[in-house]
């Protein structure tokens, strides 16, 4: 939750209220900050999908539009009245240096949320689960060996 108070420097807290006194409340939901942070999360360049399983799926789906709810099962934050702190679990592309990614992924959260909310984000979690790896799945299907040994069917070897 932001209270809007004169002169706190919060950019949330600039709009009319400066020298006036305070005008009222503005609260911020965990669901807008995690929106905003999945939106920034998948708009960087490396981040294959956002969340695990079912989540991932819906994420996969709904991220980009701008009310989605997805981001709050794929994005787990915690707001205060002035700070944020924000969870996210991600599958990268393979050959992206991961160190680098998540420094982006913090940078561009970060600039979200802040221009966003006038929250601090005092903290960003990166869980990578996994590497996505290009054609994966056609691997089996590529021609090359002898079939000799092949007998079901379902053997990964031909």
């Amino acid at each position: 939750m932001v209270d809007i108070e004169p002169g706190s420097g919060n950019p949330s807290t600039s709009g009319g209220s400066e020298g006036n006194g305070v005008r009222g409340r503005t609260t911020i939901a965990d669901g807008v900050v995690a929106t905003i942070a999945g939106i920034a999360i998948r708009e960087t360049d490396g981040v294959h999908s956002v969340g695990k399983g079912a989540s991932k799926a819906l994420g996969a789906v709904t991220g980009r539009v701008s009310g989605s709810s997805s981001s709050g099962r794929t994005v787990k934050v915690e707001v205060g009245e002035k700070e944020t702190a924000i969870d996210v679990d991600v599958e990268v592309e393979y050959g992206v240096p991961i160190h680098e990614l998540a420094d982006r992924i913090r940078t561009h959260v970060i600039d979200a949320v802040e221009t966003m909310t006038g929250l601090k984000v005092v903290e960003i979690n990166i869980n990578v689960f996994d590497v996505h790896i290009p054609d994966d799945d056609n691997d089996e299907d590529d021609d090359g060996s002898d079939g000799g040994g092949s007998r079901g069917g379902g053997s990964r070897v031909r």
